[in-house]
Order: C-alpha cells, then structure tokens, then sequence
C-alpha cells in the first residue's frame, strides 16, 4: 500500500516533466523569460546586474526603457535561434552602457544569451568560427573606444578581463554541449547494440522455428509415401499432420517477422523485453507447449516420452522459452539423424533452476565415445545457439554421443534470483 501511495505522486511528476519536454522551445523558453522578467527588472536586484563603463548615469527615457527590454526578452528565442538573440542582447547591452542608462539585472541576459550560442548554436568549421571571432574582436574593440571616448575610469586591464569572462560563458555552453551530444551517441551505440541482440535473437528463433517445422513436414511426407502403398487409410493422417506443422509455421513465422519489424523502433523493442521478462502467473503454459511438442513429434513419427518431475515456480518467459528451445532443437536433430528411434525428454524443475536431459536410442554397434561431451566449437549451428541461449541465464549445455550409438543433450537454466522474489509474493 505504502509503494502504491508514494508511487502515484511520482508517476504524477514524471507525466508533468514529459509534457513540458513535449512543448516547443519557444514556449519553454517563454515561460522561463516571463517567470523571470520580474526578477530581472526589479529595483532592489539592480546592483547585481552586469557593468562594464562604469560611467556616470542618466535617467530612463523611451529609448532607454526600449533597450533595458531587449536586455531580457530575446531570451524568448535563445535556443530557437540563438545567433540572433545573441546579436539583439549585446547590441542592447552595448548601447546600454554607452549611453549609461541606470543599472538593472536584465543586463545578465548578456550572459544566458553567450551561454546559449555555445550551448545551441549551430556547428561551424575552424574558418568559420575564426570568422566570428574576429568579428566579435572588432565590434568589441570599437565598444571599448566608444566607452574610453565617454570617460569611462576603467584601464586598459579591465577592459581585457571582460572579454575572458564573456568567453567563459560560452565556452560552457559549448562544453555542455559537447556533453550531450557524447550522451546522445552513447545512446545511439547503445540502441544500435540492442537491436543487434535482438535481430540476432530472433535469427536464432528462426532457425529454431524453420528447422523443427520443416523436418517435422519432410518426414510425414515421406511416411505418408509409404503409407500409399502399404496402408492407404492411414495417408490422411500424414497429410493433417503435414498441414498442421505447416500452419504452426506460419504462425510462428509471422509473429517473428513482427518482432523483427518492431526491433527498428526501440521502443517497441525495450517493450518486448519487458514482456519477456514478466514472470508467468502459472506453468501451465510451458507444460502444455512441451506436450503439444511432443505430440507434434510423435505425429511425425518419432517415438517420444515425456517425464516432467518437481513443480515448476513461476518464471520470467525467457528462462520457460530456453527450456523449450533445448527440446524442440533437440527432437529436431532426433527427427533428422535417428528417425523411429525412442527419445525420451526428461525435464526436472527445482526452486534454483530447470533440468532438461533429452536422450534418442541407437544401435549398440555403432561406435561413440563413452559418456556426454561438452559442446565444442564444431557443433551445429541450432546447438550452438542453445549454448547461447542458455549461457544467457548463466547454465551449461551439454551434447554428444552415447555409448549404445544415440545421443544426449543436457541442460541446466538457473532461475535469476530476483524471480524467487517474485514467486515468494505471489505464493502469500
């Protein structure tokens, strides 16, 4: 309860935070100016404001209230453009303390407007940028010679400190910059890796999908040829099985291609992870897809006994689907290398992980080395994924021959530790 009470007013501040990023700057920035402008043009902040003449003042007129203005409120485009409200606030400021009007904080607009020009500003080459500087460098030498002209008391010193305090602040702005676009590529490189992972994922499921379903189909098509001859009645048993894995193949195709679609928008993909890793309310599901497995692979002539021992706790998808795609993988290469031949699939759950051990009989003559190999580098393309897959979650697999000429592959996917967490809540 208390999680539910703290985390609305959180959700609140987050949903008002992504509208405001959601505006256009210029209505960003305008509130900012309009929040501030009583800041900026009160009395009592006046002495705090930027002073570079130091020259003897004169009371506001017009012109002088229309110039303090252009101190602060080109600020409404500083991100917008920021080149020109750069321009309009030092030229403002310039012919502010040329004429010597009264001091006001508007005047650090100077300094927002420097920062924003290295913050936002456009890119430019060395030449450019050499350009402006000495632009800059004479527009700033003849406001210095108008300020000495009016009698201005500062020396020669204090007018080269100015200029440093002025780059400083659009060297920030650049740094910051700098800054963001560094994050900004990370970010990039970092979707770029995670689509990567997800396409190979999916090249993964597809190998997966294809070859179980595909030799599943050549092998009822080639049974229901002898079928022709030999027991003609049992030929539209072959062909339903046949249309069957045909149509769980498009199936699953499809929903991988939908996945492959979605891997170019990241945040379809990030979604996508999400849902995987949801933890299951119940196993049922998993039980009932390596039946159904089985089935499909009895139908297509392998004889296959099932043993599922222990109860299964509630897992993230991912950990159920590695389990999965070690039995299909392996019933696929049963159906291709050792047809007819008994396989039996064992799978053990316990709280820490789920044990997988598929075994195909084979003829004794046949030679093999004793025991169950490590998978090494010259495995299959489908094992090796599994190696993978299961080295994902931090497991082992393991494949080779056995000593009477069949084969075995064995499993064992650790249950991530936060998901423990997650079975205690939902068991009280």
């Amino acid at each position: 309860m208390f999680e539910a009470m703290t985390s609305t007013p959180v959700k609140g501040v987050r949903g008002a935070v992504a509208r405001w990023n959601a505006l256009d700057v210029l209505v960003r920035d305008g509130v900012f100016t309009a929040v501030l402008a009583p800041l900026a043009f009160a009395p009592a902040m006046a002495p705090l404001g930027a002073e570079f003449g130091d020259l003897a003042k004169r009371p506001y007129d017009m012109p002088g209230v229309l110039v303090t203005l252009l101190l602060w409120l080109p600020l409404v485009a500083r991100r917008r453009w920021p080149g020109w409200c750069l321009a309009l606030v030092a030229g403002a400021f310039a012919v502010h303390q040329l004429v010597a009007y009264p001091a006001t904080f508007a005047s650090v607009g100077l300094y927002i407007a420097l920062y924003s020009a290295g913050a936002h500003g456009r890119r430019a080459d060395g030449a450019r940028l050499a350009l402006v500087a000495a632009g800059a460098a004479a527009l700033y030498a003849l406001f210095v010679l108008g300020l000495h002209d009016r009698g201005s008391p500062l020396h020669a010193s204090d007018f080269l400190l100015i200029p440093l305090a002025l780059i400083c602040c659009w060297a920030a702005g650049r740094a910051v910059r700098a800054r963001q676009a560094g994050e900004e590529e990370r970010r990039r490189l970092s979707v770029e890796a995670a689509m990567s992972r997800e396409r190979a994922r999916i090249a993964r499921e597809l190998h997966d999908v294809v070859t179980h379903h595909v030799t599943a189909m050549t092998v009822q098509a080639d049974a229901a040829q002898f079928l022709l001859a030999d027991a003609p009645d049992r030929v539209a048993t072959g062909l339903g099985a046949i249309s069957d894995s045909g149509r769980h193949a498009l199936t699953d195709l499809q929903h991988l291609l939908g996945l492959l679609n979605a891997s170019d928008d990241p945040t379809l993909t990030q979604h996508a992870k999400t849902v995987e890793a949801t933890p299951h309310d119940t196993a049922s599901d998993d039980t009932a897809r390596l039946s159904d497995l089985v089935e499909k692979t009895r139908a297509a002539g392998q004889p296959v006994e099932l043993t599922q021992t222990g109860e299964q706790p509630p897992t993230a998808s991912g950990v159920g689907l590695a389990a999965y795609r070690v039995v299909q993988e392996s019933l696929t290469n049963a159906l291709k290398h050792a047809p007819g031949r008994r396989t039996l699939v064992a799978v053990h759950y316990t709280h820490d992980d789920i044990e997988v051990e598929v075994t195909t009989e084979g003829a004794p003559a046949t030679p093999a080395a004793t025991g169950v190999r490590p998978l090494g580098r010259g495995g299959g393309h489908g094992l090796i994924g599994l190696r993978e897959r299961v080295g994902v979650f931090g497991g082992e697999l393991l494949a080779g021959a056995r000593p009477d000429g069949g084969f075995a592959v064995s499993a064992r996917i650790p249950i991530p530790s936060g998901e423990h967490a997650v079975s205690r809540r939902r068991s009280e």
